[in-house]
């Protein structure tokens, strides 16, 4: 799978904002065949600070970044934000999550 993580560094005034701002982005990202995962997070020490975690099958990437929404949010998110978003993004040998085995829940 292809696993990307990105950081958004997000205008103050639209920080509140920024789910439903990427809403259509997220909903329409989700609903690709290849999405493993796609979702977001805020930053505890920077609430300016979003940080979108991703996964698509191999494959799949490329027609992520060929869609119309991804094209669509290239014109249109980088007026919320301060800076270019930082990624990064890996190939990696499994296609889900694995257990943390240093914190394994047991009953």
């Amino acid at each position: 799978m292809i696993f990307i993580t990105a950081t958004f560094q997000v205008k103050p005034e639209f920080a509140e904002q920024w789910g439903l701002l990427t809403q259509p982005f997220t909903d329409a990202t989700r609903a690709e065949p290849g999405n493993l995962w796609f979702f977001w997070s805020r930053k505890l020490e920077d609430p300016l600070t979003f940080v979108l975690v991703e996964a698509f099958r191999d494959e799949a990437a490329e027609a992520h970044v060929s869609s119309e929404h991804f094209r669509r949010a290239q014109a249109e998110l980088p007026a919320y934000l301060t800076a270019t978003p930082r990624v990064v993004s890996v190939q990696v040998p499994q296609g889900d999550w694995s257990e943390l085995a240093e914190m394994a829940v047991t009953t």
